[in-house]
């Protein structure tokens, strides 16, 4: 089943719920896609160094 939860609120693409499981993550009260977040996650690395 897929559900429509919201809108990634950095690159405004849709977010669903699929099979109960959230198809991304909720960062500081935000919606968040897995891409963006993955891509947050590999600049907060590379800024790190």
């Amino acid at each position: 089943m897929k559900e429509y939860v919201g809108i990634c609120t950095v690159c405004q693409k849709n977010v669903y719920c699929l099979e109960g499981f959230l198809n991304g993550v909720v960062v500081e009260g935000k919606l968040v896609c897995f891409v963006c977040e993955k891509e947050e996650k590999r600049d907060s690395h590379k800024n790190k160094n």
